[in-house]
């Protein structure tokens, strides 16, 4: 009796063997790469949601509206597009070099952000001139220079003038026209765009929960200071920034 059963444990240690040497790599395989059971697929998914940040996704028709494409060429003549900002946490603005009323403030806005993340390889701005008849690559280096552009993610960038126009009006609608009755020439809107690491638009919310969608760059004399001397609209998209720097 002691013999059949000595063989009936190594048969079944037999079958134990066989079963692991075929099935154990299957199942490394399909977790490693996330072919795992659906209460595994939960709880991945959640801990990836809890590194997103509470901005909101701007939608439009109830999907979340991306930066569209674009192909302008910055102040050092390089052919810049929306895919060399891919992985990056960046401002979108529009302005002209000769603009005598909103611009100035604007850039120097930009610049004070800048320097707040001065080492921070995945943080930009993209500037798009709407004059560009004037503004070309040799202005917008003046441009630069005189107002301390120093982040090499920060281009100011020209091309052709209706597709500028389209990516302003239509892509992000931000206001943007020429008209001879206003100073300059030209009239803009004096917001920013905030665009996370994968290419979406995002903001802050209100009160009621609705998205603010962009920030104002015009800092008004009326509008209040926080405790650093800081405008609070500047100061909250700062704020903002590092929560999409940190997703």
């Amino acid at each position: 009796m002691k013999k059949k059963n000595n063989y009936s444990y190594i048969g079944i240690a037999f079958v134990i063997l066989v079963f692991g040497i075929i099935f154990i790599p299957e199942i490394v395989d399909r977790i490693s790469n996330n072919d795992v059971s659906r209460q595994s697929g939960r709880s991945d998914q959640k801990s990836a949601t809890s590194k997103m940040s509470d901005l909101a996704f701007i939608e439009i028709n109830g999907e979340a509206k991306k930066v569209p494409a674009f192909a302008f060429t910055n102040q050092n003549g390089k052919t810049i597009t929306n895919k060399d900002y891919e992985g990056k946490v960046y401002v979108i603005e529009f302005f002209f070099t000769t603009c005598p009323t909103i611009c100035p403030r604007m850039s120097q806005n930009l610049v004070q952000i800048q320097n707040t993340f001065e080492g921070f390889e995945d943080f930009g701005v993209a500037s798009f001139t709407i004059n560009p008849s004037h503004d070309t690559q040799e202005v917008l280096k003046t441009y630069a220079e005189k107002y301390g552009v120093t982040n090499p993610n920060w281009h100011l960038m020209t091309g052709e003038k209706k597709a500028i126009y389209d990516l302003a009006n239509k892509g992000f609608n931000l206001y943007a026209a020429e008209s001879e009755d206003v100073a300059g020439g030209f009239e803009h809107s004096g917001n920013f765009a905030l665009i996370d690491k994968n290419g979406f638009i995002r903001s802050r919310t209100d009160d009621y929960g609705n998205p603010i969608i962009y920030y104002r760059g015009i800092v008004s004399e009326s509008e209040k200071v926080d405790e650093d001397g800081v405008k609070e609209e500047i100061s909250a998209l700062k704020t903002d920034i590092k929560k999409l720097l940190n997703e």
